[in-house]
């Protein structure tokens, strides 16, 4: 067999970094369900139709096929995709399932999804990202629009990364603005400003021209309302200088006027209104969100998502929602290239019972079985090696303390200090801070 080769864009974490990985994972569930969203997991293939309705998504949907199917049947499988997010299954979920749940439903979802796009620091093929949405029936109020950012904010406050900020505009405002000048095709104006921090003013300006037909007073005028951004209300007034008069706009207004308020109540300086953010699906209909870590803006955002009335419909059965997710292998992998997080050890084991002869072994699995009744990460010596050995076994992998069965009574030994203790099994606890690994940014000795 040929030595394998790394495939770019499916990141593969050490033990270390794994580690890390579930230390987050477990502070965002956590959080997630501290406000009450309840856990859920979709199938991770879709329809093809289903995952192609919302946005301009064909060229990131992987296809599913058989390596022997049938070239001459039935084409079932080359109906299916891997979900590329996890908001498009959810919704097809909720249709499915409507009659089973209750509504407000809350849930959180955490599980990789797949995108074809080119890989590249922060960007992968194969990525896990952590959800949350909240959908109703028929109606669905503002005030979740407000939550979004607060449950985000303190899950991301709970873990050992730089500081974030949540910009948030609503589309109602970019929609009603772009009405209130004269342009129809305000989707078309929407995905050119969701490329304004790619392409740049000169860029978007063509191409407001090429595909929402603006004319030069119309796109400067698009522009101007992009360049708005205040870290409270006042962002509503440099809207209404604009001269720009639409229900539509007026409404957007108010609702993020109510998030950016909420926001600075829960957490001052969380949020800041940014009226470039267009997020470029088109499900999206009213607030919307990017995450920027600060030290790493240009990155692009690490948790995005926003509000959305008609993915979730039937006929005329619907269920609009607003949801968010944090992009957690982007997030970790930025982390990962800077260095920027550590974890105290390798392994989760604290304590390495040591073998004083292979006849002796039992003596010491019923050591280690004490230890990990009572919540100890503990495991045996691979050898009845001398005790140096043993020792310097514990200290490859960072285990902190190495124990030591006797026929007189068990001694522990924390390595890093040399002390040596005579403790008991059944009672013996190691201190809080070494009971298991440690995360947090690099250099604090984490």
């Amino acid at each position: 067999m040929s030595k394998p080769t790394p495939i770019s864009g499916f990141p593969e974490w050490t033990p270390a970094q794994r580690m890390i990985e579930q230390f987050v994972l477990d502070r965002i569930r956590t959080t997630f369900e501290l406000y009450g969203f309840a856990p859920l997991e979709t199938r991770s293939v879709e329809p093809l139709d289903q995952l192609l309705r919302k946005g301009d998504t064909a060229k990131e949907v992987y296809l599913l096929r058989r390596l022997q199917a049938d070239a001459d049947g039935p084409a079932g499988d080359d109906a299916l995709g891997l979900h590329f997010d996890l908001t498009v299954p959810f919704a097809r979920y909720v249709l499915e399932n409507a009659g089973k749940l209750q509504f407000p439903f809350r849930r959180y979802q955490i599980q990789k999804v797949w995108r074809g796009e080119r890989p590249q620091e922060g960007r992968y093929r194969e990525f896990l990202q952590a959800d949350i949405d909240i959908v109703d029936r028929d109606t669905l109020p503002a005030h979740y629009e407000a939550e979004m950012p607060l449950v985000i904010g303190d899950a991301l406050r709970s873990l050992a990364i730089p500081p974030v900020r949540i910009q948030v505009n609503n589309r109602k405002i970019c929609e009603g603005f772009y009405r209130g000048i004269g342009l129809t095709d305000t989707e078309a104006a929407l995905r050119a400003v969701d490329k304004l921090d790619k392409i740049g003013p000169a860029k978007v300006t063509e191409l407001l021209a090429e595909t929402a037909g603006a004319s030069e007073a119309q796109a400067k005028a698009v522009l101007s309302l992009a360049e708005i951004s205040a870290p409270d209300a006042s962002f509503a007034d440099a809207v209404r200088a604009l001269g720009v008069s639409d229900p539509l706009l007026d409404e957007g207004v108010a609702e993020l006027t109510a998030v950016v308020e909420t926001a600075a109540a829960h957490a001052p300086g969380l949020c800041v209104a940014d009226l470039r953010i267009a997020r470029g699906l088109d499900y999206y209909t009213g607030t919307v969100y990017e995450t920027q870590m600060i030290g790493y803006e240009r990155f692009g955002s690490i948790c995005s998502g926003g509000r959305y009335d008609n993915l979730a419909s039937s006929g005329n059965v619907r269920f609009p929602g607003v949801g968010i997710s944090i992009g957690v292998t982007r997030l970790l992998g930025l982390l990962f290239g800077a260095e920027a997080l550590s974890v105290s050890r390798s392994v989760p084991t604290c304590v390495l019972v040591a073998v004083t002869a292979e006849e002796d072994r039992a003596a010491s699995d019923a050591v280690a079985a004490a230890l990990r009744s009572r919540g100890v990460p503990t495991e045996v010596s691979p050898s009845a090696a001398k005790f140096g050995k043993q020792i310097r076994y514990a200290e490859r992998r960072g285990i902190p303390y190495v124990w030591f069965p006797g026929a007189d009574g068990d001694e522990v030994k924390d390595i890093r200090s040399g002390e040596q203790v005579a403790a008991s099994a059944g009672e013996w606890r190691p201190p809080r801070a070494d009971l298991k690994p440690l995360v947090g940014p690099a250099g604090t000795g984490a």
